[in-house]
């Protein structure tokens, strides 16, 4: 098994920042990619992605404010959130799967594993 576990999330005022981080564990080594979320009454979407190869993704609505990062480690993975906006408000979930292409999917049915989720909430 694999487990993936979301932390960071929290109470903000718009326009201000918050660090959300992903750590894999199990009995195979994996690499969260990307960062998904889903926000009230929305369907999930995606927000970033990070593949090993260094190839970076990011949804048109956070181009500019969000950064995807590797940890110190492949199984970790950071998403800084910077100006943050009330509609940045969600439950945010981190993915990852056994195969591993050059460039990150932004599909989220092509991910293998999923955390449970940390909330974050912008307030205005």
């Amino acid at each position: 098994q694999v487990q993936l576990v979301e932390s960071g999330g929290g109470l903000v005022q718009a326009g201000g920042s918050l660090k959300l981080s992903c750590s894999a564990s199990g009995r195979t080594i994996t690499s969260p990619t990307a960062w998904f979320r889903q926000g009230p009454g929305k369907e999930r979407e995606f927000v970033a992605a990070l593949s090993l190869f260094g190839a970076k993704s990011y949804a048109d609505s956070v181009k500019g404010r969000f950064t995807v990062s590797r940890g110190n480690n492949i199984t970790t993975i950071h998403l800084q959130m910077n100006s943050l906006k009330s509609e940045d408000t969600a439950v945010y979930y981190c993915a990852a799967d056994s195969a591993q292409p050059i460039l990150p999917s932004r599909v989220g049915s092509e991910y293998e594993y999923w955390g449970q989720g940390t909330q974050v909430t912008v307030s205005s």
